[in-house]
C-alpha cells in the first residue's frame, strides 16, 4: 500500500528583496528582488527521511524555514500534513530568556499541559546535558549549547515532521553522534525526517532519499545513491576551480536569481 503524503511542495517560489549600496543609481533601482527559492516541486511521503544537500548560498536554510512554516511562499502552494519541528542554530530560541524558561515557553506555544511541560523539562535535561547552564540566558550559550538545547526540545516534542538544518555541524562529537542515534529511533518508529547537511556521509547513510539545491532551484531528486554521487562529482569539480573561476561561477548564478521587471505593489512602496 501506497505511504501517505507528508509534505507536497507545487511551483513553491521564495523572493527576498536586497537592497544595493551604488549611490549612482535611482530609489527605485536600488531594490532588487531575487529567487531564494524557484519553481520547487516535490512530494515527501510519511515516513520518508529526505537529505537536502547544496553549496553555500544554494537555498538549504531558506528551504528549511518554509518546509516549518516559518516562512510563506511567495508563490506556489504547499501542502503539509502533521505538525513540524526546525532544528537548526539559533531559530526558536529566545536569547533573553533561560535554557528551561526556553523550555516552558515554547510549550505553553504549543497549549501544553503543565504536566505535559514538566515531562518534556526532564526529557530535555536528561538528552541536552548542559547542566547548570539551563538556568542561564542563552545569550550566555555557545553555538554547540544551542544547538544542543533545541535539539533537545524538539525531540523531546515528538513532532510528526523533524527539519534539521545544520543542527550537527556544530558542538563535539559525542553528542552528534547521541542525536544521530536518536534520529536513527525516530526513523524506525517511522517520523517523517528532513535533513539539511553539508555532511556528504551522513546523508548518504542516514537519508533514503535526497534533494540537490543549487542557486535557488531543485537541481537533482531521487535515490539516495545516485543523488550523492552526482553532487559529490559537482564538489570535486569545484575544487578543480580557481578563485577568480569561482567567484565568477557565483556571479552568474546570482544574475540568474535576480528578478527583471518586478511588479512593486502599493506594500512594497510603503515600506521599502
Amino acid at each position: 500500500m501506497e505511504r501517505e503524503t507528508a509534505i507536497e511542495f507545487k511551483n513553491v517560489s521564495k523572493i527576498y528583496k536586497l537592497k544595493r549600496k551604488d549611490k549612482n543609481v535611482t530609489k527605485a533601482q536600488k531594490t532588487q528582488y531575487f529567487y531564494a527559492l524557484k519553481d520547487i516541486s516535490f512530494e515527501v511521503k510519511k515516513g520518508q527521511v529526505l537529505g537536502i544537500l547544496g553549496t553555500n548560498g544554494s537555498g538549504k536554510s531558506t528551504m528549511a524555514l518554509v518546509l516549518s512554516g516559518i516562512a510563506s511562499p511567495d508563490e506556489g502552494e504547499i501542502i503539509v500534513d502533521g505538525e513540524q519541528a526546525l532544528v537548526a542554530i539559533n531559530t526558536g530560541l529566545n536569547k533573553e530568556l533561560t535554557g528551561l524558561e526556553n523550555i516552558e515557553l515554547k510549550g505553553a506555544l504549543l497549549g501544553l499541559s503543565k504536566k505535559k511541560i514538566k515531562e518534556i523539562t526532564d526529557g530535555v535535561i536528561e538528552f541536552a546535558e548542559i547542566g547548570d547552564f539551563l538556568y542561564q540566558p542563552v545569550k550566555k550559550y555557545s553555538s554547540g549549547m544551542k544547538s544542543r538545547l533545541g535539539f533537545s526540545i524538539n525531540l523531546c516534542l515528538d513532532p510528526e515532521i523533524l527539519i534539521i538544518d545544520e543542527a550537527l555541524s556544530v558542538g563535539d562529537k559525542g553528542f552528534a553522534q547521541k542525536c544521530l542515534a536518536r534520529m536513527n529511533e525516530l526513523k524506525k518508529e517511522g517520523k517523517t525526517i528532513i535533513f539539511i547537511s553539508h555532511s556528504l556521509p551522513q546523508v548518504r547513510e542516514f537519508c533514503d532519499t535526497a534533494m540537490w539545491l543549487e542557486g535557488g532551484k531543485m537541481k537533482e531528486y531521487g535515490a539516495i545513491g545516485a543523488v550523492c554521487d552526482h553532487y559529490a562529482e559537482y564538489i570535486e569539480y569545484c575544487h578543480t576551480l580557481t578563485k577568480a573561476e569561482k567567484r565568477a561561477e557565483r556571479e552568474e548564478k546570482f544574475k540568474e536569481r535576480i528578478i527583471k521587471d518586478r511588479k512593486v505593489g502599493w506594500i512594497d512602496r510603503l515600506f521599502g
